[in-house]
């Protein structure tokens, strides 16, 4: 079973006055349910004071502290990223002061004092984001939250968001799980109109009740031509008839269950229709083989996604690479259009090969491939992880067998092994690598390569080694370096007794391919 969302927008026209109240109270519950379970507070018994305090209706009170439920796990799911990112700014802000220090780079625009001195307390800043972080985690708790958003948040104090607007940006959704016995969904139910002959959004009003019955709330809906069968698929019961015991033919409506979200943005109500689908594919563990003839190793970027088809055997067949440079620039709605396209194009070309499974990398250990300096590393890692998704959802749903490896040194091994062999460029190579790591297949060094790090690498290191043993005082940084040099060192030398990886991790540290020429890096 796997999760789709559809996006539809409310009329324009509509006069949604009724809503925005609505949204702006079971924003105010989803914030009093989300600081009461930091508090410590039993769900079962703060729903009933939701439902109470904010005069709404039992199946919006468990919403608004599920919704608070979720906030909390994502947050909770997200602290090992956010401390993996700031962990990386230090370790680049350490290795620029240290070259600052050492003389390897000058300032353009300021003093070298004015330079460390900025970097000294950016240093300072990003540590005490780090202990904070580390602090949660071992706590169980989380960071703090801002619903409306931090930036927002800042703008709001600076005078650029008005109190209205600031308002509006705290209560903007509204969010209603799926229910099959209740026609789909209890609170906001979409229906078809037959006399218009277009969709309608019902939603259940608690806070204007009649003969003690929340009145509904109706607005037109847009659905795009591509979304409209999904639609129709969804919230329309299907019929089944029977005979009754008095032979009497009846007729059963079954109806599927979707959940809908409710956000306000830019002057438009978007509508989020959230519904399972049936998948007949299967996610492998890192021990399960592949059972197929063909698979497809895949290499995963910002800007395209690169396939390798191989053969059981490990051979390979073809590469080819889907481009979606947008996912660079793009905001959040635009770039899952863009991860749910680019993943049909990918997967029809498996089906065009017969493909019977495909290995990507494993986001655990996933590190991001640095195309753009500019480019904000955590903005990298969320492009990254829908093109992953859109891959793995589409694959359980068309029959696929699916593998996740660490991709560690794939590069690195693409690179020095294959590219000149079949005349691949760095992204495809690595894709064959992936591939072939999910068959299980272990990739030995080249003779050609351990002869270069016997007799150019290792005679480097060790003159790097004595060069820093001859300094008089060496920094923590400089210290930790020169041990770093010996473990490399002492890896080349017993070359034989050691696994494949830790030579692939010296090559990584100490050679380059340039016009597929091995040259050696000057600083490792």
């Amino acid at each position: 079973m796997s999760k789709r969302t559809i996006q539809l927008v409310i009329d324009r026209t509509e006069d949604l006055t009724e809503l925005r109240k609505l949204s702006t109270i079971f924003g105010s519950a989803t914030r009093y349910a989300f600081n009461r379970l930091l508090e410590g507070e039993k769900p079962s018994d703060l729903i009933k004071k939701v439902n109470i305090k904010f005069d709404l209706n039992k199946r919006y009170a468990e919403d608004a502290v599920l919704k608070a439920q979720s906030i909390i796990s994502s947050q909770k799911a997200l602290l090992p990223l956010r401390i993996e990112e700031i962990q990386r700014k230090i370790a680049k802000t350490e290795r620029k002061l240290e070259d600052y220090r050492a003389g390897k780079k000058t300032p353009n625009k300021v003093s070298l004092e004015t330079c460390i001195k900025g970097l000294d307390s950016r240093l300072e800043t990003l540590r005490k984001k780090e202990n904070n972080l580390l602090l949660h985690q071992k706590n169980e708790t989380i960071p703090k939250v801002i619903f409306g958003g931090r930036k927002n948040f800042f703008r709001r104090m600076q005078g650029k968001i008005t109190n209205e607007g600031w308002k509006e940006l705290r209560s903007n959704t509204l969010y209603s799980r799926g229910d099959k016995s209740k026609k789909g969904n209890l609170n906001t139910r979409i229906v078809w109109d037959e006399e218009q002959a277009y969709f309608l959004l019902e939603v259940a009003n608690p806070l204007n009740k009649k003969n003690n019955r929340s009145e509904r709330l109706r607005y037109k809906l847009h659905t795009s031509d591509k979304r409209f069968s999904d639609v129709v698929n969804i919230v329309l019961p299907q019929e089944t008839s029977f005979q009754d015991s008095n032979g009497n033919i009846k007729t059963n409506e079954a109806y599927q269950p979707y959940t809908v979200e409710l956000k306000y943005k830019n002057g438009k109500w978007y509508v989020f229709l959230s519904y399972d689908i049936q998948t007949v594919g299967e996610e492998l563990t890192s021990k399960d083989k592949i059972d197929a003839d063909i698979i497809a190793g895949i290499d995963i970027n910002i800007d395209r996604i690169t396939v390798s088809i191989i053969t059981k055997q490990g051979r390979l067949l073809e590469t080819k690479t889907f481009y979606c440079h947008e996912m660079e620039y793009v905001r959040g709605n635009k770039r899952s259009n863009i991860a749910g396209e680019i993943a049909k194009e990918v997967i029809d070309y498996f089906l065009s090969w017969n493909v019977g499974g495909f290995v990507l990398e494993d986001l655990t250990f996933q590190q991001i491939h640095d195309t753009n300096k500019m480019l904000n590393r955590l903005t990298a890692n969320f492009a990254y992880r829908k093109l992953h998704h859109a891959l793995m959802t589409r694959g359980l749903k068309y029959g696929f067998k699916m593998k996740q490896v660490n991709p560690a040194y794939t590069s690195v091994i693409g690179r020095f092994k294959y590219s000149k062999m079949y005349g691949l460029s760095a992204h495809e190579a690595a894709s064959y690598v992936i591939g072939r790591r999910g068959l299980g297949f272990d990739e030995k060094i080249p003779r050609e390569l351990i002869k270069t790090l016997k007799e150019k690498v290792k005679s480097h290191l060790l003159q790097m080694i004595r060069s820093m043993e001859e300094s008089e005082k060496l920094g923590e940084t400089q210290t930790q370096k020169r041990n770093d040099l010996v473990v490399l060192r002492n890896n080349i030398q017993k070359f034989k007794e050691k696994p494949n990886w830790m030579l692939w991790n010296v090559i990584q540290k100490t050679l380059r391919m340039k016009n597929q020429e091995i040259l050696l890096l000057k600083e490792v």
